[in-house]
């Protein structure tokens, strides 16, 4: 299965479990993130752990873009790493 890298753009996060610049690698374990946003974002790192490509605006491509459900809060870019 592939890895998925996540970074932090922009964090407001009032739990303190994001900054902005954190870069997280998921093999097969959740991040330190909180499970909100986990929950929020899992369907689209499993479907880049398995070969997808999703749309990416005009595009479909191995990554996507998520902004947290309290508000757009936190903002995290994943993207698929090719072996």
């Amino acid at each position: 299965m592939a890895k998925v890298k996540l970074t932090v753009v922009e964090s407001k996060c009032r739990c303190g479990y994001c900054k902005k610049g954190d870069n997280y690698i998921v093999d097969d374990l959740c991040p330190p993130i909180c499970h909100e946003l986990w929950n929020y974002m899992y369907p689209l790192v499993y479907a880049l752990q398995n070969g997808a490509n999703l749309d990416y605006g005009e595009i479909r491509s191995p990554q996507f873009d998520v902004k947290c459900p309290d508000g757009g809060r936190v903002w995290i870019h994943g993207e698929r790493i090719e072996k």
